[in-house]
């Protein structure tokens, strides 16, 4: 996998769209200078956490004794229900606010919505699969935090744009993307194994 397929990968994961009408209600009833800064500090600690288990993660899988095979297996299962929910949301799904004048700080806009459980296996996978491509890792991590960045801090422009209906295309358009990725990592694993 080069650079710019893992960064498209990553950022499918990351899936801003998805998270656009989470953070808007989340947010709703913070002032608008004051949400910039939410935002910002929100997404600055989930790429810390994202690098944390970027460069931790292959020290995690040997303490753990976990092989190739099986580590890209399961993160392509992983992809696999992420883009099925992505193609067919869940009702309601996530979209609760906070109290009037809560402040929502780590949990759960930086953890789990940018730094879940699927962007941290499949940073872990990236850094199992190829230790010695960590810096081509890292910049498709800063790649695609940047773009979800730029896209959650101007969402109201972003929405007002697509609006409610091409949103939701996008996020199932990213979910087949994301799909598909899945699938040839299941396949790349099941092969890597078979030989």
């Amino acid at each position: 996998m080069d650079t710019i397929s893992a960064a498209v990968m990553l950022f499918l994961i990351m899936d801003p769209m998805g998270n656009l009408p989470i953070f808007t209600s989340m947010l709703k009833h913070i002032d608008k200078k004051r949400r910039r800064i939410v935002i910002i500090r929100e997404l600055l600690i989930a790429l810390v956490v994202m690098l944390l288990f970027l460069f931790a993660g292959e020290k995690i899988l040997s303490f753990l004794g976990l092989n190739n095979e099986a580590v890209s297996i399961s993160g392509a299962i992983i992809l696999f229900l992420i883009a099925l929910k992505m193609i067919f949301p869940p009702e309601g799904g996530l979209g609760a606010s906070l109290g009037a004048g809560e402040e929502p700080l780590i949990v759960p806009l930086a953890i789990p919505l940018m730094a879940g459980p699927s962007i941290i296996a499949a940073l872990i996978l990236l850094a199992h699969q190829a230790p010695e491509r960590m810096g081509d890792w890292s910049i498709a991590l800063v790649g695609a935090w940047a773009a979800s960045a730029v896209i959650l801090m101007f969402s109201e422009i972003f929405e007002r744009i697509v609006g409610k209906k091409g949103l939701e295309a996008l996020e199932r358009l990213m979910g087949m993307l994301l799909l598909m990725i899945a699938v040839q990592m299941f396949l790349d694993g099941i092969q890597s194994y078979l030989t």
